[in-house]
């Protein structure tokens, strides 16, 4: 299993910063490495990290301004080689068609729910990372 994992955190909001990095914790479940938090709270700063690689997936806010992370998410699966998976979080769960649209891997509403929202993590660092019970 990898050592850790990089979870790129976007949004404008550091208080929503800090409740991803709450509701993750350390390590979304027992089958998947410990995690690293990249905060960003602008666009070019995601494009920067993305392009220096090394982000195993993305969580991008979808109420962030003045880019939201619906936008941001398609804009880095039209333009990121290999774009890593994409958890987005929604306003409410009628967006959820949103989310489809910007072809986010999987979302879930905001304010995060630490359970569903670390179940979701954990799920999508299965898909991109080789892992062991």
């Amino acid at each position: 299993m990898q050592s850790s994992a990089t979870v790129l955190v976007y949004s404008d909001d550091a208080n929503t910063r800090a409740r991803v990095r709450l509701a993750a914790g350390r390590r979304p479940a027992a089958d998947v490495p410990p995690v690293e938090f990249v905060e960003c709270a602008t666009l070019p700063a995601v494009l920067a990290v993305l392009d220096a690689g090394g982000v195993d997936v993305c969580v991008l806010d979808g109420e962030a301004v003045p880019a939201g992370g619906m936008g941001v998410c398609r804009q880095i699966k039209d333009e990121v080689f290999r774009c890593p998976p994409v958890l987005l979080l929604i306003g409410r769960p009628q967006d959820a068609w949103l989310a489809t649209w910007s072809r986010a891997d999987a979302a879930v509403t905001h304010p995060v729910e630490p359970v569903e929202f670390a179940e979701s993590l954990a799920a999508l660092l299965r898909k991109r990372l080789p892992v062991n019970a």
